[in-house]
């Protein structure tokens, strides 16, 4: 019997999957450009997040992760030719955040990679850098409410209508970090991170006596409105990005947050490594379900090194996508079966990210299995003339007629780098580029964090930025003290980029200031390790 070894499966697969974006992508492009989405049944497009050709942002990071360095130049400089914000739309600003801003970010970080002509001084410049940065400064007005929690909807011409409802999403409260504060140290100006930082300092002082958060939030009185506590829609990412921001951020008070919320999660949500939906105040069951999107929590549970309770819940998880091939929106435990009118899957990424954070922690190739049933399930159920459709119901694997722009981004993505080992985001150190304005740092060199549309960034480049600007403010301070007679002490309670403000703080005690550390190496955060295989190890493990 000939058996095939692992290194031709995993080349097999890999160009399955290539075929796969290559039809998905090539059909977005013929049938639904400039548009920003692929409407796969009447091979046609639609809007969908603000006219700003999300597909084209969302997949580009994608395209070289591929290999496809003409591609990614093709379409960088066509984003820089003809995206404009400036226009009179109201967009969501947890979406425009994760995919236009970060997708940007990421292109901008992976442009010198790409072959692409950098600007002197990269990564502390560039068009790319530009254009985030404009999309990310029409979200601003947003954050401008009494408690500093953003509003969920913003004109990008007008600012906030006045009529806009002030309840928004916990995630959409919380899931800036990552992007605001790559912003804010690339370019030195601090306001993207500020309004990020006070924003998640804010919707921690809301938790429940049992710390425990709600679904959904008033952001001008600070009320909940929705008081379902779990780990899913609408929650998620906001407890991703707490780890995620303490790794790239090198932030103790991020994962000190995380870290009693963990606790809460696993006293009050946790049944035999389910997950359920609690009253937030009283811990008392609400929604015995399972959420597609909960299954980004097995991966984030490796990211901290807790392998054993991120397995056990991988396989429930799992155990629900081989009944269906695809997970449904929601999943009743009790019943073992879908809920009522929640029985879609549009293909969405999480489980598969938590196989390949899981086989990058442990090594283990049955976390490869999902990958392949993935592969297999999605190719047979949702491939279409043209594209890849929502999948409408997983009991009959009828299909809707949608592409969302996550599918390039986060399910293609994983899935490639799941089975190619090789690839450059894998990087343990081995190879790197130098950047910056005094082209002495080290950049590309490994550690990647992803956003939650699984856009990369390289937290190299924001200590190289941050380092300059730092030094040319303490420059720019010596030579006006020097110019002006003295002075009292200038105000410290601004807060600034790496700081961490003079705001409450979980990390530190009551008078004590946030000292400035110096990241010696990229893979290397605070007082831990972050590992080659993606964990954080604390000193004493």
């Amino acid at each position: 019997m000939f058996l095939l070894s692992v290194n031709q499966l995993c080349h097999m697969l890999t160009d399955r999957i290539k075929s796969m974006f290559y039809h998905a992508y090539n059909s977005y492009l013929e049938n639904a450009y400039p548009y920003d989405e692929l409407r796969p049944l009447t091979c046609d497009g639609q809007d969908t997040w603000g006219s700003f050709s999300l597909t084209l942002i969302d997949a580009l990071d994608t395209l070289l992760i591929l290999g496809n360095h003409t591609e990614f130049q093709r379409v960088a400089t066509l984003l820089q030719d003809t995206v404009d914000f400036d226009t009179d739309v109201n967009a969501s600003v947890f979406e425009t955040n994760i995919r236009v801003v970060g997708g940007l970010l990421s292109a901008h970080l992976l442009s010198k990679r790409a072959g692409m002509e950098v600007e002197e001084g990269w990564p502390c410049s560039g068009p790319l850098l530009r254009l985030a940065e404009d999309a990310a400064r029409k979200l601003l007005p947003a954050f401008q409410t009494p408690t500093g929690m953003p509003y969920g909807t913003v004109n990008l011409l007008r600012g906030v209508n006045p009529s806009e409802t002030p309840v928004t999403c916990t995630a959409g409260v919380g899931t800036f970090i990552l992007e605001f504060s790559s912003l804010s140290r690339l370019t030195g100006d601090p306001v993207f991170e500020n309004v990020a930082r006070k924003a998640l300092r804010a919707l921690w002082r809301t938790r429940s006596d049992i710390g425990l958060v709600g679904n959904h939030i008033d952001v001008i009185t600070s009320k909940w409105v929705a008081q379902d506590a779990g780990i899913g829609a609408g929650v998620d990412s906001y407890f991703e990005y707490l780890v995620k921001g303490a790794i790239m951020l090198q932030d103790e008070e991020l994962l000190a947050m995380f870290h009693e919320f963990d606790k809460s999660i696993k006293n009050y949500t946790k049944f035999d490594d389910w997950y359920l939906w609690v009253q937030m105040h009283k811990g008392t069951v609400s929604m015995p379900v399972f959420q597609s999107l909960e299954a980004f929590w097995p991966g984030l549970q490796s990211l901290i090194g807790d392998i054993s309770s991120a397995t056990k819940t991988f396989h429930n998880y799992y155990s629900v996508w081989r009944q269906f091939g695809g997970l449904p929106e929601f999943y009743s435990i009790p019943q073992g079966y879908t809920v009522d009118k929640r029985e879609g899957y549009p293909l969405r990424p999480e489980l598969i990210e938590s196989a390949l954070y899981l086989y990058k922690a442990t090594g283990d190739p049955t976390f490869m299995q999902l990958g392949r049933d993935a592969v297999e399930s999605i190719d047979k159920i949702s491939r279409v003339n043209c594209g890849f459709a929502t999948v409408k119901d997983v009991r009959d694997h009828k299909l809707d007629n949608r592409m969302e722009s996550f599918f390039l981004a986060e399910t293609i993505k994983y899935l490639y780098l799941l089975f190619d080992p090789e690839n450059f985001l894998h990087n343990t150190g081995t190879e790197f580029e130098l950047g910056g304005l005094q082209g002495d740092c080290i950049l590309s060199a490994g550690g990647y964090v992803f956003n939650t549309e699984a856009h990369p960034l390289d937290p190299a480049a924001l200590h190289c930025c941050s380092r300059y600007h730092s030094e040319r403010r303490e420059l720019q301070d010596i030579l006006i003290s020097l110019s002006e007679p003295l002075r009292p002490a200038a105000d410290q309670s601004e807060e600034t980029p790496g700081a961490g403000g003079s705001q409450e703080s979980i990390a530190l005690k009551p008078g004590e200031r946030r000292k400035a550390r110096v990241l010696s190496c990229p893979t290397q955060p605070f007082s831990a390790k972050l590992a080659a295989m993606g964990q954080v190890f604390s000193d004493d493990s």
